[in-house]
């Protein structure tokens, strides 16, 4: 493994969707600290404020270079509230200034280990843990989940943390083996003090270590060769700043706190396909109806930030190949950048045959390899790791993946455990049935900002004069004109087409990308209940909203005790048109997680995602001018 050979790109080349530097980061604190003063001021976001899309167009046009704007999201610590600031770095002055009285910020990465020092200090919970045996508290850890809305007496206006608590046996020891069940101490975060001891009686802490890490495990296998991916010429894509060019895409490559990995302005071939593509929310919600369990309902994306939790990826274990890294700027509570060594790996890889026919007639075999680009970033929310990929192909085609690995959050059995709602992957130990729900915020540009959609199902002709052996069966186009909701229909093989509204192949039909669901997951939560009100989104496979540059996430802005009143639900009310529009895209897919034996004590890799495939944009097969290649790399294994 090695690292691309990078003296050829053109790495200072600025771009206006660039995120943030460090400079910038701490620019942007310095005058919003100035403006606010006190030194107990805290900082939730620093991040890019995207320019206005015309002014970027203009500026790729050769017009003028668009301000650079911060957005500050800032708040105190004992105060209810968030205050958010748009600060320009251009000319260095605060531009708007906002107060969401009833807001609360993200759980910050650094208050998490002030959490659990506090709940450790606390006399209720050691003297809980005395009950249940455990008289080393070092060897206790305890994990801050977001608390929703839950109209519980005694939290009203407060920001809180519903903690879940384990145990290890020993330093290193896996602790998610040992839960401690029925204890989950509550945590007021602005007075960082504990409000309450949640008991539900003491049940024996699962003894048994089932460890992953290498030092436990007594003997490894000894049967796996290596396999290198080499190129020998280096790579085929070239950066320029933040911009990478592979083939005919052109993709600039963002980051920022919230949702991390961010991809802006992906064209190909010069012709423009979306102008920003990124995983704008998820949800995991648990379904175990118990006390101390109802409320595991947490938003990673908006209630923890996947960018803030970016991991450093490691050469030749998280990324295989000849690699690119870009590091990412990430604002630390205090207001200075925090710079994330190796966020985004970058590279290629090979995907089999991209096309083949042999024709029988003549004995003649045309075969193309085909290869895709890989744009990823791995973040750790607490147990679990989410891994992003997005995949960009010869052909046009455009797919994310998303690996859900880590280890499952796991409860103690107890003599009332109804283990309809999870499964024991160890004596003592259940892993409860969940979902992960992602949506994917897709602003389109298809050939164009100016868009249209269809809806499309398959339709079975009913037998008679015009479908007398009842074969018929054909595609119904219904154009979608007007915000709305949709859901996936299986037995329609229903799809959407994303088309420009001025642009046409040479068949006179309009340019267009397809979106199909391949892993939309049905919701169970009930939409009037606590977590179901608040997550109003994951009741539609697809939403179409009309463009406006706050509606930047799917359940709003500020997620931490929000009622569910804000959100893409609202663009389906207000039902403006979207055709000929400037139209994103939100589609929400997932995962379905009936937890199995096989997913512990480290769970490997499951995933889901979507594909968005050319569906006439190109007037025929893009890759006709691939060359016939063979690898004479390759070789025959040994007999």
């Amino acid at each position: 493994m090695n690292i691309a050979d990078t003296t050829a790109f053109n790495t200072k080349v600025s771009h206006p969707l660039d995120p943030l530097s460090a400079s910038e980061i701490e620019k942007a604190a310095r005058l919003v600290r100035g403006h606010m003063g006190g030194a107990d001021l805290r900082f939730e976001t620093i991040e890019l404020k995207e320019p206005e899309k015309g002014s970027v167009r203009a500026w790729q046009q050769g017009g003028e270079t668009p301000k650079r704007t911060a957005r500050v999201n800032t708040f105190r610590p004992g105060k209810i509230g968030v205050w958010r600031f748009i600060v320009s770095l251009t000319d260095g002055a605060i531009s708007r200034e906002e107060h969401f009285p009833e807001a609360r910020p993200m759980i910050m990465l650094e208050e998490f280990m002030q959490i659990e020092d506090t709940v450790k200090a606390h006399p209720d919970f050691i003297e809980a843990c005395r009950k249940r045996g455990i008289e080393d508290l070092d060897l206790v850890c305890v994990d801050p989940w977001s608390a929703g809305n839950f109209d519980v007496e005694g939290e009203e206006g407060k920001h809180l943390a519903h903690t879940f608590c384990w145990v290890r046996m020993r330093p290193d020891d896996n602790l998610y083996a040992h839960p401690i069940e029925g204890l989950n101490p509550v945590v007021d975060i602005k007075k960082m003090e504990v409000i309450r001891v949640d008991d539900y009686g003491a049940v024996p802490v699962p003894e048994m270590e089932v460890n992953y890490d290498a030092q436990f495990i007594d003997e490894m296998r000894e049967d796996l060769r290596p396999i290198d991916v080499v190129q020998p010429e280096g790579v085929t894509f070239t950066m320029e700043g933040r911009t990478i060019k592979w083939h005919d895409w052109s993709i600039l490559i963002g980051f920022n706190g919230r949702e991390g990995l961010t991809l802006h302005d992906i064209r190909y071939a010069d012709r423009p396909v979306l102008y920003r593509a990124s995983i704008a929310e998820m949800v995991v919600p648990y379904g175990a109806p118990d006390a101390q369990h109802a409320r595991k309902n947490v938003f990673d994306i908006g209630e923890y930030g996947l960018g803030k939790l970016a991991n450093s990826l490691e050469l030749g274990c998280d990324c295989l190949g000849v690699i690119h890294y870009l590091d990412a700027e990430i604002p630390g509570i205090e207001g200075t950048s925090e710079t994330i060594r190796n966020a985004i790996c970058i590279h290629e890889e090979d995907t089999g045959i991209l096309w083949k026919h042999w024709d029988f007639r003549t004995d003649k075999t045309e075969v193309r390899r085909g290869r895709r680009l890989v744009i990823s970033s791995i973040s750790t929310v607490g147990n679990y790791e989410y891994a992003s990929y997005w995949y960009f192909y010869l052909d046009g085609k455009i797919e994310f993946e998303m690996k859900a690995t880590g280890i499952i959050n796991t409860v103690g059995k107890t003599p009332e455990t109804d283990m309809r709602f999870g499964t024991e992957v160890a004596p003592g130990v259940i892993g409860q049935i969940h979902q992960h729900l992602f949506v994917a915020r897709l602003d389109l540009s298809i050939d164009g900002d100016e868009n249209q959609v269809f809806e499309c199902n398959t339709q079975a002709l009913p037998m008679g004069p015009d479908n007398p052996y009842g074969n018929a069966f054909f595609v119904e186009e219904t154009k979608l004109d007007k915000e709305c909701g949709r859901t996936i229909a299986p037995e329609k093989q229903r799809y959407w087409k994303f088309a420009s509204s001025d642009k046409t192949n040479y068949m006179g039909k309009p340019t267009a990308y397809k979106l199909e669901p391949s892993h939309a997951v049905t919701p169970f939560n009930n939409p009037e209940g606590p977590s179901g009100a608040r997550m109003p989104f994951i009741y539609n496979h697809l939403w179409l909203s009309e463009y406006h540059a706050d509606e930047r996430f799917p359940a709003g802005d500020f997620m931490n005790h929000s009622d569910g009143s804000q959100g893409v639900h609202k663009a389906a009310e207000r039902g403006n048109s979207i055709d000929g529009k400037d139209v994103v895209a939100w589609h929400v897919f997932g995962l379905h997680h009936n937890v199995r034996l096989e997913d512990f004590p480290v769970q490997p890799v499951i995933s889901c995602g979507f594909m968005l495939m050319p569906n006439g944009f190109f007037d025929m097969n893009p890759c006709l001018d691939l060359p016939a290649e063979k690898n004479e790399a390759s070789c025959c294994a040994a007999e």
